[in-house]
């Protein structure tokens, strides 16, 4: 009998400390699964935590809550929590962080609703870039496919309604552009690549860029060493992305078209350098904003290291990047391509039509009228020395305005930081779009003066010139201007805040570097914004993978390396989607330099970004969770590459087979 009671008593005792273990679960941020917010006034709301039914969740403590971008550490209390907003908002967005599961919910303002809020499917947020991209694959007409994705977009901001159709579609212009082009960054990339298509022209005319033709023909003498010597200053220019694709772009075009290299290939090359190794090098107007994400992150997890000794630790996971200038490299030496990238250079080589629109009629009289605006006024004086000067006041102009915008007097007196550290720190902490500016307007003094001066035009057909120049240059800056019309509304609706947590879930720290760069890869590819990815994900995913591999009782030790991970396939995610995205502006500017269709160019580098990108998240992000030596990683990982292209690439054309079909109707004259 005694034995039965101590029995029933440890049975009552068990089931009670279940009902109160189920009930700390209840009450806890593990069973809150939705979020219902209300309006006190247009500034200050009131947050309750539910579970999937509606039911108050009565969570008490704190929370970690992006609130319209915003990270924060909500308190709540009986599962009731108050905030404000700085000013009033049309939408508001809420994210919270469950540790490693995310929580978004987006709302708007002022609808006929329970207060005042109405709440919108967050999978419509990416409908605009989803859209956009869709339409511009399928119809090649990229400003009609901007222009519908910005109107999508509008259409869901504006309420889901026959009325917010039109008002949408006013949205476009009188917010959407308006804001695009009174961004002060924006206008400095347009006067930039303005400035830069003006230079080019006049130098141009002045027989300058022939003269630079007839130099690096002694060093690029066939296809391939053209080639080479395009990879080669993809990586010399390696400070500025923008920098680097609009020189290498404009200044290698004459002599890629010399030897048949096809526009295509050309705007690859020029994109994938630019991106990558302004990403992984130690000076470049990157560094600033990547130091700046990681430290902050770093600070809030209480991590000791520096930011510059994370960044530095990192580029040993920099496998895409890195893999992707080795690649490029072994596609060159090895004469291959493969799927459209092969059909172009197949086209180019023996029918001399750069561009696939070449191949028209259309296209060879409209390419015939601007070439005749870029031939040398005088062919006897085709003067090297003309261009030569005008490029490098832009690329070393570059490198003062960076460094003069960025000194800072305490970071060179510093005794205990090397020379290389003061140096990055000085182009991380520059002004990269005024020294843009600077450098591309001294540039186009110099052209201008270096032509009057040895009175190879007058001023007016100088300046006669310098106008074609901007002219060429509107088509892709308009283009551009609606890429960043799309990336606003795809900030507006918290894209990239969807994506994150429609990504997030229960997961082993050793997968989080994977998930973290596909995650990277599909909001750049949707945003096409390398540098929003950056913002978004840093101070999200570096205490993701800090938390989850505390939660699995790993040590400092062991959780360092996963860190360094995340680190770098944030950065290398981000240069992937946007490689990828037909909205970037990176990818907009280098078909712009190298004069290629742009979606052309995006089908072309799309395969190769994709090989490249597997082999470097599935096979070395893999080998390195394993513990291998990052160097053999790498070796491994190239091995690989290597062994793709012998596979599926196919032999180009060679030099001496070209010259076999010279007697064609060689199409490549007519080619800007």
């Amino acid at each position: 009998m005694k034995f039965t009671k101590a029995l029933l008593s440890l049975s009552f005792l068990l089931l009670f400390s279940y009902q109160l273990k189920a009930q700390e679960v209840t009450n806890g941020k593990e069973a809150i699964e939705e979020l219902k917010l209300q309006a006190v006034n247009d500034t200050a709301f009131t947050l309750n935590t539910t579970n999937s039914v509606g039911n108050l969740i009565k969570y008490s403590g704190p929370l970690s809550l992006r609130i319209n971008g915003k990270l924060q550490e909500i308190s709540f209390t009986e599962g009731e929590a108050n905030f404000s907003l700085s000013e009033e908002a049309k939408l508001v967005q809420v994210t919270a962080n469950l540790g490693t599961r995310t929580i978004a919910r987006l709302y708007r303002t002022g609808d006929d609703s329970t207060q005042g809020m109405a709440e919108i499917p967050m999978w419509l947020s990416i409908l605009p870039p989803l859209i956009a991209i869709v339409l511009a694959l399928i119809f090649r007409e990229v400003l009609l496919a901007l222009f519908a994705g910005i109107w999508i977009g509008g259409f869901v901001v504006y309420g889901l309604s026959l009325k917010s159709m039109f008002t949408g579609l006013l949205a476009v212009g009188d917010t959407y552009l308006m804001e695009a082009l009174t961004d002060s960054d924006h206008v400095s990339v347009i006067i930039f690549s303005m400035l830069i298509g003006g230079m080019v022209a006049v130098i141009s005319k002045n027989g300058g860029m022939a003269g630079v033709v007839n130099v690096l023909s002694r060093y690029a003498q066939s296809a391939k060493s053209s080639q080479l010597v395009t990879w080669f200053l993809g990586i010399a220019i390696f400070f500025d992305d923008y920098a680097n694709t609009l020189i290498v772009g404009n200044t290698m075009r004459p002599v890629t078209d010399k030897h048949r290299i096809s526009r295509e290939k050309l705007a690859y090359l020029v994109d994938s350098t630019a991106a990558p190794v302004a990403a992984i090098a130690f000076v470049t107007t990157w560094i600033g904003a990547e130091l700046g994400y990681i430290k902050d992150a770093a600070t809030s997890l209480g991590i000791q290291e520096g930011a510059y000794s994370l960044f530095f630790h990192s580029l040993e996971y920099a496998y895409y990047p890195v893999l992707t200038l080795v690649f490029i490299l072994m596609l060159i030496l090895m004469n291959r391509d493969y799927g459209g990238m092969h059909h172009a250079e197949v086209r180019a080589r023996e029918t001399g039509a750069l561009t696939a629109a070449s191949l028209d009629r259309k296209g060879q009289e409209k390419q015939q009228q601007e070439m005749s605006e870029f031939e040398p006024v005088d062919t006897s004086r085709t003067r090297s020395i003309n261009a030569l000067v005008p490029v490098l006041v832009v690329i070393l102009g570059t490198l003062a305005g960076l460094l003069y915008t960025g000194y800072n007097p305490e970071v060179w007196e510093d005794t205990t930081i090397g020379f290389m550290r003061k140096l990055s720190i000085t182009i991380g902490d520059s002004n990269s779009y005024t020294a843009l500016i600077w450098a591309s307007l001294s540039g186009v003094l110099a052209a201008v003066i270096l032509t009057i001066s040895q009175r190879i035009m007058s001023l007016s057909e100088t300046m006669e010139s310098l106008l074609v120049g901007f002219k060429t240059m509107l088509p892709a800056i308009l283009i551009l201007v609606l890429a960043w019309s799309l990336a606003a509304v795809t900030k507006q609706l918290y894209t990239a805040e969807y994506l994150t947590s429609l990504f997030s879930g229960n997961i082993s720290p050793y997968f989080l570097p994977e998930i973290t760069f596909f995650l990277a890869a599909v909001i750049a590819f949707s945003t096409g914004s390398s540098w929003g990815t950056m913002a978004i994900l840093y101070p999200l995913m570096m205490p993701a993978a800090w938390y989850v591999s505390q939660a699995q009782g790993l040590s400092v030790e062991e959780t360092m390396p996963i860190m360094y991970n995340v680190i770098s396939v944030v950065l290398a995610g981000a240069v992937f989607g946007d490689h990828c995205s037909p909205i970037s502006d990176t990818t907009i500017l280098s078909s712009l330099a190298s004069g290629c269709n742009h979606i052309d160019h995006v089908k072309t580098q799309l395969p190769y970004a994709i090989t490249v990108a597997l082999v470097a998240n599935l096979v070395c992000t893999n080998l390195s969770s394993w513990g291998v030596h990052w160097l053999l990683v790498y070796i491994i990982g190239a091995a690989i590459l290597w062994g793709l292209i012998r596979l599926i690439g196919k032999k180009n054309i060679t030099g001496a087979e070209t010259e076999t079909v010279q007697h064609k109707p060689a199409q490549a004259n007519l080619e800007v």
